[in-house]
């Protein structure tokens, strides 16, 4: 009984120094990159690759319309041989079609992750610095539900200073 005292008491000094040693914040990494102006390049490029994608599925389209309307004009005079090869044909493309525009979302959303992402990496390394600065040895995200935060833990204007981004006046 007094080894298990003499152990819980260990324990809650240890517990206490350690929290000592703690020091925790917070940062809204999206209000950082919603104010980086490289984001508006990061915009235009995702923009231009969409664009290109639609292109891309209009020619695909256009080049099946008129594989049907060819059919749809010739099928008389075509041999059942020839009539199966032209369905199938028109079905490999109308199923490509399908495959692309399913696939065109995610390429997308990939292209766009692969464009932000040294955004997220300078944020990283400013963030890195200011947390040396300051003795953090714990950073979290804003939008982890956090029920309290004192204002004095969020380094988000911090790492926007260290980055040289403008601070919005609210």
């Amino acid at each position: 009984m007094n080894k298990l005292n003499i152990f819980l008491i260990n324990v809650i000094i240890f517990s206490i120094q350690l929290n000592a040693q703690s020091k925790v914040g917070t940062i809204d990494v999206e209000y950082i990159v919603s104010a980086m102006p490289e984001l508006e390049q990061v915009r235009a490029d995702v923009t231009s690759y969409n664009d290109g994608l639609e292109s891309q599925s209009k020619l695909k389209i256009n080049t099946f319309q008129t594989l049907v309307d060819s059919y749809q004009q010739n099928e008389s005079t075509y041999s059942e041989a020839i009539k199966k090869e032209k369905q199938s044909e028109i079905i490999a493309l109308e199923n490509d079609i399908k495959k692309f525009q399913q696939n065109s979302n995610k390429l997308i959303q990939l292209k766009q992750d692969e464009l932000i992402q040294p955004l997220y990496q300078m944020i990283g390394e400013s963030l890195n610095t200011v947390s040396k600065e300051e003795n953090f040895t714990q950073v979290f995200t804003i939008n982890n539900n956090i029920v309290y935060l004192d204002p004095k833990m969020d380094l988000t204007i911090k790492v926007m200073k260290k980055m040289g981004l403008p601070i919005p006046q609210e």
